[in-house]
């Protein structure tokens, strides 16, 4: 029999196998921060057994094929792999997209995840960033599965996946107390909705902040640095897409980017390398910005994603600490 853990990411799933705390973990690895909303059937057949699934379209996609045939979990659906484990643990991180990935799972087994004993663990750390000696002397409160995790979850759920960003504002009046980190993802994914202000989430004025205070290359500016940029929402892919899109805005905020697209500039060397020495500055808008005095979305196109808001200049909910305006 197997202790299988999902966790939200493959680093923080190495972790736990290495520091001895699981057989099997898998990483569910879909970000919940970014990009327009999955329809449900295609979520359903993520959790479903494998059949004709796209790459990166199942939940068992990020973990070897040997390492699945040695537990005798090949191609199974989640709730049959539940069954087939020994134990079953959430195991996820403080940041706001394994929150969404914990919401949506408990949602999706619904009353079952009480049938099926799984323990959800309360992580306070980040897993992939800890050694495994220390994660391995470290102790998570494990609490089961009960109706009232399965309520919240299916309402947080529900309200992030939703038309317009009221639902999920409106959690914030309630008790979220049963999943300890989910009002603190509540709040940072509000925070990346376009501020008041400046028309620019939470991260991209971060972004911008950064450049004044003289960081002027791109990676300097990345959530990596956790410290520095001090926002947890978004990773390394999309802190470069919203690089570029301060960068090469009809009005851009950002110049000086030598290399894009993004997500291509990685396939050569010289094209990353010019990425990498590329010498950041702020335009006159960028500086307008920062000083309260101008809004980027006056100037520039606002197509993107939150949650299940398509946010537009015509459409552009807005957040400032008080309330929120569409």
């Amino acid at each position: 029999m197997t202790h299988l853990v999902l966790t939200a990411d493959s680093s923080s799933a190495g972790g736990v196998v290495s520091a001895g705390h699981a057989d099997l973990a898998v990483a569910i690895e879909l970000r919940m921060v970014w990009g327009p909303p999955r329809s449900d059937a295609e979520l359903a057949a993520f959790w479903a057994a494998r059949t004709s699934q796209e790459p990166g379209s199942h939940w068992l996609d990020s973990v070897p094929p040997w390492r699945l045939q040695k537990f005798g979990m090949s191609d199974l659906g989640l709730i049959d792999a539940c069954r087939r484990a020994e134990t079953v643990e959430f195991w996820m991180d403080t940041e706001p997209n394994a929150q969404l990935v914990l919401i949506w799972l408990l949602d999706h087994l619904g009353p079952q995840a009480k049938s099926l004993g799984i323990t959800l663990r309360h992580v306070d750390a980040s897993l992939g960033e800890t050694e495994p000696a220390r994660l391995a002397e470290m102790k998570f409160p494990g609490v089961a599965i009960d109706d009232r995790h399965i309520e919240v979850a299916g309402l947080a759920w529900q309200s992030i996946r939703a038309p317009t960003p009221h639902d999920w504002f409106n959690l914030l009046s309630r008790d979220l107390s049963i999943l300890p980190q989910l009002r603190r993802c509540v709040l940072e994914m509000l925070e990346e909705l376009p501020a008041r202000a400046t028309g620019l989430g939470a991260s991209e004025l971060r972004i911008l902040e950064l450049i004044a205070a003289g960081y002027v290359y791109p990676f300097d500016v990345f959530p990596h640095y956790r410290q520095r940029f001090q926002r947890r929402v978004f990773g390394y892919w999309e802190a470069g897409a919203l690089l570029e899109g301060l960068a090469l805005a009809p009005v851009p905020a950002v110049s000086g980017l030598a290399e894009w697209p993004f997500t291509l500039v990685h396939n050569e060397r010289e094209r990353l390398a010019r990425y990498k020495a590329s010498r950041l500055s702020l335009t006159a808008l960028g500086k307008a910005i920062l000083a309260g005095t101008e809004d980027f979305s006056r100037h520039n196109p606002i197509d993107r994603w939150w949650g299940g808001t398509h946010l537009t200049n015509d459409r552009l909910w807005r957040w400032d600490p008080v309330l929120l305006v569409p």
